[in-house]
């Protein structure tokens, strides 16, 4: 109790009932302050909440204008279909690609923190590569390629790759294709990167090239793969 802690000389002062008193205002200031401490906690809770109801939304709307952009992307390139009117159509490529780029790029500027709106930057890129426009297809996949998502990361790189041998820098799309093998990702598998890396060893070491294509049909058979690498031996066997 508060008076084993009093003194003698406090007894003498009449000290007894301002001690208790301070007592009580000290039990009244702590069930303020477990009243704040809840109400706090309450507020904490219910913003969580209210922040995951919030990005619940946000992805879903993403994903709603994700799945619009890929229709475009995956647009018919011919007349409208009068017994299909909500299909994309467009006159030629570069319309479907503009069009595709203009709704990733927008998915991907009103959504940035969501999923959709991740995948969507990095369709973006691949429809600047569509447009003739590689530099810039570049400049974006190489942020992305630096993405804590890894399997997006893998995606951007070899992409990166597959840029690089097609614009006549195969030492580029090397280095990364090693990389890419030594650790494979789901979508990004290692047969994939062996076949691309292969492509691109062809012209500056054949022989290694077409060990890498003898490894995909021995570790790979059977495969749509395989018949690739097949495909590639004979692209490289002397013509008669």
């Amino acid at each position: 109790m508060a008076d084993h802690h009093i003194s003698r000389k406090e007894l003498k002062h009449d000290k007894i009932k301002e001690t208790l008193e301070h007592g009580a205002e000290a039990v009244i200031s702590h069930g303020q302050f477990a009243g704040i401490l809840v109400a706090v906690v309450l507020a904490v809770a219910i913003g969580y909440g209210g922040w995951h109801f919030y990005i619940d939304r946000q992805t879903a709307q993403a994903s709603l204008a994700f799945d619009q952009a890929m229709k475009a992307y995956q647009g018919r390139i011919g007349p409208p279909n009068p017994a299909d009117p909500g299909e994309a159509t467009y006159a030629d490529e570069r319309a479907r690609s503009q069009d595709a780029f203009n709704k990733f790029s927008k998915v991907a500027g009103s959504y940035p923190s969501t999923n959709p709106g991740k995948l969507a930057r990095y369709y973006a890129a691949l429809c600047l590569e569509d447009l003739d426009r590689q530099n810039q297809a570049l400049e974006e996949l190489k942020k992305i390629s630096g993405s804590s998502d890894k399997e997006l990361a893998a995606m951007a790189q070899y992409q990166m790759a597959v840029i690089y041998a097609r614009t006549g820098k195969p030492d580029d799309a090397v280095k990364l294709l090693r990389v890419l093998a030594d650790k494979p990702s789901v979508l990004v598998p290692r047969p994939l990167v062996l076949l691309e890396l292969a492509g691109a060893l062809r012209n500056s070491n054949p022989k290694e090239a077409a060990s890498i294509y003898q490894q995909i049909k021995k570790d790979f058979p059977d495969s749509t793969i395989a018949d690739q690498a097949d495909r590639g031996l004979d692209a490289m066997a002397p013509k008669t």
